[in-house]
This record gives structure tokens, sequence and C-alpha cells, in this order.
């Protein structure tokens, strides 16, 4: 299933981040694509209000992983920026896979590597200037429902 929404501001994204991290779950795999400036860590931000996990949300882009605990018995959020690396085997080398079953993982710059972490997944990809537009894939059946959920705010899919 596929949708499109267009963001206006900063904010708009937020609150869209937020709408999604309260229909995530442990297990969710989220992969974002985006120029640099496109939102990417600002649309993390909104997920992390939305999931209420421990803040600041920055991007990790020189730890590469950033793990945010759970403030209200809800998963945690493992946020990952693999714009350093280089190969999927690098992406590997963080030994995620303990973490995913129980946690939300996003992965910034994860297009051609993050793929192999879950077969089922959401696939971000923000494009534009001034209004940003996001194109949204999901990848197995969970996403449906997910994506239906999210329809009301004026998506197009």
């Amino acid at each position: 299933m596929e949708r499109s929404v267009r963001w206006a501001t900063a904010d708009d994204t937020q609150a869209f981040g937020r709408r999604l991290g309260g229909l995530l779950h442990g297990g969710d795999v989220l992969v974002l694509t985006g120029d640099l400036g496109a939102g990417k860590t600002t649309l993390t931000q909104g997920i992390a209000e939305g999931l209420g996990v421990r803040g600041p949300i920055t991007s990790p882009t020189f730890v590469i992983a950033r793990v945010h605990p759970s403030l209200v018995g809800g998963p945690e959020l493992v946020h990952v920026d693999a714009y350093r690396l280089g190969s999927s085997l690098e992406l590997d080398d963080l030994d995620l896979d303990a973490d995913l079953d129980a946690s939300v993982t996003i992965v910034e710059w994860g297009a051609g590597l993050a793929e192999q972490l879950s077969e089922t997944r959401l696939e971000l990809t923000i494009t534009g200037d001034d209004v940003r537009t996001a194109h949204l894939v999901g990848v197995g059946g969970r996403w449906d429902d997910v994506l239906d959920a999210l329809a009301p705010s004026g998506s197009a899919g």
C-alpha cells in the first residue's frame, strides 16, 4: 500500500510524526530517505513524541545509533543514521537485530541498506523544498491499517 502526504511546515511534519508514532509498536522498522534538510530528523522527533520516549531526539550522524527508552511503558526507539555507512554489512555490525522485536527502529539514509532488517517495513521518501511531500510505501500487510489510519490528514494514495 502507498500514500503521499504533504507538509507545509516543520510543525506539520512533527504533527504527522506524532500521529504515526501513536500507531507504531515493537518490531516496526521505518526507513527514511531524503536529501540533507528534508525533514527526516524532524519527522523522527514527532514519532518519538507519539511513542513517548526520552529525548532529546537529534540526528545520530556521528554515533550512528541512539536508543531512546520509553517513558510510558511502550517500545523504545532505536534511531539510526546510516549516512556514513558504506554497506549493509556495516549496518549489520551494529547488531540491531537484538533490539528489533522490542523496539521501533528508524533508519535515516537507510534505502539500499536497511531492507535486510525486516521483511515488513515502512519506507518514507521525503522530497521538496518549501512544501515537503512524503511518499509512504508499506512493505508487508502490517502497514495497510497504519496507512489507512493516517489517511484523514489529507493524504492521497
